[in-house]
């Protein structure tokens, strides 16, 4: 797989964070970082189904959200 290597800069206690937490995970903070940028890309992904759903079948009622968030342990 090719990589492509970057520079960005985050808030120095966001930095901090971010380290501790890919070390408690055993990862680097680039694999921890590209795990991170992968999630939020199928979340945006799954925001989008969504929102096409609701736009042909009307938004989802508290009680369908409700069992939704059940299922998924929340």
């Amino acid at each position: 797989m090719a990589t492509e290597r970057l520079t960005i800069s985050l808030e120095a206690g966001l930095a901090a964070t971010v380290s501790e937490a890919a070390e408690a995970d055993e990862q680097n903070m680039s694999a921890w970082l590209a795990d991170a940028a992968r999630r939020r890309l199928v979340t945006r992904g799954l925001r989008d189904v969504v929102a096409d759903w609701e736009s042909d079948h009307g938004a989802f009622t508290e009680a369908e959200l409700a069992r939704a968030r059940a299922e998924l342990g929340h």
